[in-house]
């Protein structure tokens, strides 16, 4: 189990850099990596019930005891990351596909890896496992209802078959976790260090599934979508920064928000895309689950150094929590 947990701890450190290795592979050798397609719903649900497994009473604390915090967070998730993606849709004239993708990305809730990144970069983590959870469970309700509102306009979406995909995919996974918990506790808790691996075995494989299905669409789109989504993850975590400072959030909490609105769960992006519009449309997925984990670590290791500078505290690299 030490070794695994080792495994783990590396793999979660590593774990841009394993996205994009086998994002290439895929590129190189696509037919190594197209038997994945048919699976990438079931490998969310299981990085999903992984989450619920890691969930805890104590991980609400934060709703209660700071609830318009919180609500700050969920708020500004599901406000500014749809409509920076409708306005670039609409400023850049993305194709269709690429348009309804984009916004695919923006409505899906926190991901998970933002837990991480907000402990890395000195912020609160409380809060941000919080708007995680809350804006996680959300997620069947209002992905849906804001793909509805804003993509429709390109492609005709489905918000009752989409409600049920991310019931499935998310809500009864977490829910299974939870269960499993309450009557293996001993067992999960043993267990839990290892979820990392398991999570980014699951979003490499989702991410290597798309690239490889989508090869020739990604060469001839690949820069306008990678463009579009670096745009997208900048300016939300700077707007998630500067919503939360013009709230009165101090500087521990709006660099949480910024971390939490900027990085978006794009595995439910593009397991959603593959199975409610086309391979092209979950491209933005796969490439911003790339982008944002190395986005992410970047600024996570910027405010992470300039917190240890101003308390002269030692460069070190502690255990952070899984993703």
């Amino acid at each position: 189990m030490r070794i695994l947990e080792k495994a783990s701890a590396f793999a979660g450190n590593t774990f841009a850099y394993w996205v994009l290795l086998f994002a290439g592979l895929a590129l190189l050798v696509p037919g190594g990596f197209t038997w994945i397609g048919p699976h990438i719903s079931l490998l969310l649900g299981i990085i999903m019930f992984g989450m619920g497994m890691t969930l805890s009473l104590d991980d609400f604390k934060e709703v209660f005891s700071h609830p318009k915090k919180v609500f700050i967070g969920v708020f500004a998730q599901y406000l500014i990351m749809p409509l920076l993606a409708y306005l670039l849709a609409v400023a850049l004239k993305l194709p269709d596909e690429i348009a309804v993708g984009v916004i695919l990305v923006g409505s899906c809730p926190g991901g998970t890896s933002s837990n991480v990144m907000t402990f890395l970069a000195k912020g609160n983590t409380a809060l941000s496992v919080a708007v995680t959870s809350v804006s996680t469970l959300l997620a069947p309700l209002l992905t849906p209802a804001i793909t509805l509102l804003l993509a429709s306009q390109w492609l005709p979406v489905s918000a009752s078959s989409m409600f049920i995909s991310v019931v499935k995919i998310v809500l009864i996974p977490i829910i299974l976790g939870l269960v499993a918990k309450a009557l293996f506790r001993k067992q999960v808790e043993k267990s839990v260090k290892a979820l990392p691996l398991v999570s980014v075995i699951g979003i490499v494989a989702i991410v290597a599934a798309v690239v490889s299905g989508s090869k020739e669409k990604i060469l001839e789109s690949g820069l306008l979508i990678l463009a579009v989504v670096i745009l997208h993850n900048a300016l939300g975590y700077m707007l998630g920064f500067f919503a939360s400072k013009l709230l009165k959030m101090d500087y521990h909490d709006s660099k949480a928000i910024s971390i939490e609105v900027g990085m978006q769960n794009s595995g439910l992006a593009t397991a959603l895309a593959t199975a409610h519009f086309s391979p092209l449309a979950a491209v933005p997925g796969a490439i911003f689950s790339v982008w944002h984990n190395v986005s992410g670590s970047l600024l996570a290791n910027y405010w992470g150094k300039k917190a240890r500078k101003e308390k002269n505290e030692p460069v070190s690299n502690p255990e952070a929590p899984s993703i």
